[in-house]
């Protein structure tokens, strides 16, 4: 029980050594421990269950100050509220004020972190956080997220929406995300200032208004029978590695990266696993005569498990290899430009039907309804097409 007392005085708090409670009045103790430790306790009923409240140290809170808890505590009481519950509840909210000022950088750091496992490969999430870093960390990276506003959020996109409008438009987008994350995870609250529709579409151009899109440059498909031969007599693994871009109608970071173990030359098939397909479906690419006497010559000075491994053993060549083959050649096109000549060539010259030549370039189906249904590859008309192809190129 605890001992009465007619009140605490300051040296009576620090001489006490007997084990126990010591009243001081308005439900205030003083608690002894058996080891001499001293600390103070506010006695209350709420419910008709009593309960004890720690009020600190009484070597850090003094009797005074122990006695200013005591009297805020009781008041709660009186008011029917529980001060142990009012307690928690205010340091809930000193934790979420806390998170709160947590900066758009941090945020961004692990909005990435949370969703790096989801993409394709490391070069994307090196994508985000290098645009971030060159446009939006200088503004924005040491605010607290939950003071982002619109007017920050166009200090950042005025200066290159018209300049720079295709990258601009893409750091628009991965501002909304890491705010609507920092929404997700309670950081901040309100709409996002980074969305578009609705919102900043009617204060800035709409990007085709004030960007041009830029197509590959492309070789028109009537010039290809006379490139061809001057491509075959090129030297050199990259010039090989564009033949094969040219006859199978592939991108070139497909072709490119085209492991043997993709290969199967005696199905006359080349399998694309979906991670490096830019749809994430696996594709089957139908291989032609011409294609398969060039991959019969790259075997026989095979060095590693690429197709047309690079100077480094493990890697493949790079993405360059391809346009220095092309300006040694003083051809005025890129290699993804010959995904288009062979669209064009097919449109123009076959009666191939539009889905077939587009499934030939792994295009998705954009009629969601159609792709239900339509689940097969259309291979063996693909295949059709691109012997087509072959043929002509050889003229």
């Amino acid at each position: 029980m605890p001992r009465k007392a007619a009140g605490l005085t300051a040296r009576k708090v620090e001489t006490i050594k007997t084990p126990g409670l010591f009243a001081d009045g308005n439900g205030l103790y003083l608690q002894v421990t058996a080891s001499g430790a001293r600390s103070w306790i506010y006695r209350f009923a709420m419910s008709g269950r009593r309960r004890d409240m720690g009020l600190g140290s009484a070597i850090v809170v003094s009797l005074a100050q122990a006695r200013d808890k005591a009297i805020e505590a009781k008041k709660l009481v009186a008011a029917g509220v529980d001060p142990l519950e009012a307690r928690k509840a205010q340091a809930a909210a000193q934790v979420q004020e806390t998170a709160k000022a947590a900066t758009f950088k941090e945020c961004a750091v692990d909005y990435i972190a949370s969703m790096k496992a989801g993409w394709k490969n490391a070069k994307h999430g090196a994508q985000w956080i290098a645009t971030l870093e060159t446009y939006a960390f200088p503004t924005l990276g040491a605010l607290p997220v939950a003071a982002i506003d619109t007017p920050l959020v166009l200090q950042v996109l005025q200066p290159i929406w018209t300049t720079k409008t295709e990258t601009a438009s893409r750091l628009r987008g991965r501002i909304e995300s890491v705010l609507d994350f920092a929404k997700v995870t309670g950081l901040r609250s309100g709409e996002n200032p980074a969305r578009w529709k609705g919102h900043l579409d009617l204060i800035l151009p709409a990007k085709a208004a004030v960007a041009k899109v830029e197509h590959h440059a492309s070789v028109p498909y009537s010039d290809m029978p006379a490139l061809w031969p001057r491509l075959q007599v090129q030297d050199g693994a990259s010039a090989r590695a564009l033949e094969f871009t040219i006859l199978t109608a592939a991108r070139t970071g497909e072709a490119l990266g085209a492991k043997w173990s993709e290969i199967d030359l005696g199905a006359r098939t080349w399998t694309i696993p979906g991670e490096r397909m830019k749809a994430g479906v696996t594709h089957r690419v139908p291989l032609t005569d011409p294609a398969l006497a060039l991959l019969k010559k790259m075997a026989a000075i095979q060095r590693g498990e690429f197709v047309f491994e690079g100077m480094t053993t493990g890697k493949p060549l790079s993405n360059m290899s391809m346009a220095m083959v092309l300006r040694r050649m003083k051809v005025d096109a890129t290699p993804h430009g010959f995904r288009s000549t062979f669209r064009t060539w097919a449109a123009e010259c076959t009666s191939t039907p539009h889905e077939v030549a587009e499934a030939a370039l792994a295009h998705t189906q954009g009629d969601k309804v159609v792709a239900a249904y339509q689940r097969g590859d259309l291979f063996e008309k693909r295949r059709a097409l691109m012997e087509g192809w072959a043929a002509f190129l050889s003229g």
